[in-house]
């Protein structure tokens, strides 16, 4: 009975996200299809941890990371039936301008709402980390190696942001995520310059 008491409190969910968060972390570091069923699973924790520390556009990111699993499982999984689709690649250049006039309106929206219609206590971060990880969610379901530095980022970020408010277990996750972030993207670079020699063969 403790044990379960323990698993519904605040520091019991934040150690349940952390297994599930460093789960996926793995996978994602791998470039393993799996990792998107576990990204159905990790946004239900959160979205209660980051309600009950009033982070609501972060909670909101996970009611979307939720379903941007599903849409990343169904692209991967539909790659996998392609031999010349799905492959880990560059941000095509001709995005750039498009994605930069979304993350400022994305940006701008959300911190309009935090501020005139929450007691946020971190709009304008919130905000920054929520969008960047909007972006970068679709960067990783179509295996752009850009992604990586986007959650370099924001895991920085978010580490301050949620030391500020004490979620220390929450801190250790994204501090881990943010040293595999550079592994991550140093990991995907080699794929992809093995994906290109093998093309060329």
């Amino acid at each position: 009975m403790e044990i379960l008491q323990f698993l519904i409190s605040d520091k019991g969910l934040e150690l349940i996200g952390l297994i599930i968060g460093l789960l996926y972390l793995l996978l994602e570091y791998k470039a393993n299809i799996w990792l998107w069923p576990v990204g159905v699973i990790m946004p239900i924790v959160y979205i209660i941890i980051f309600y009950q520390n009033k982070f609501y556009a972060d909670m909101t990111f996970n009611v979307y990371y939720l379903f941007a699993s599903i849409y990343g499982w169904y692209i991967w999984a539909k790659s996998l039936e392609k031999t010349d689709q799905g492959l880990i690649s560059h941000l095509p250049k001709k995005y750039i301008v498009g994605l930069s006039a979304i993350f400022v309106a994305i940006f701008a929206a959300i911190a309009f709402l935090l501020i005139n219609f929450t007691d946020s206590e971190v709009p304008y971060g919130d905000s920054f980390t929520t969008t960047l990880s909007i972006l970068a969610m679709w960067m990783l379901a179509h295996k752009y190696i850009e992604q990586w530095l986007l959650w370099i980022v924001v895991n920085a970020v978010t580490a301050v942001l949620y030391h500020n408010k004490e979620l220390n277990i929450t801190v250790i996750l994204f501090i881990v995520n943010f040293f595999v972030s550079i592994l991550g993207y140093v990991k995907w670079k080699k794929m992809m310059l093995e994906q290109e020699q093998q093309q060329a063969v």
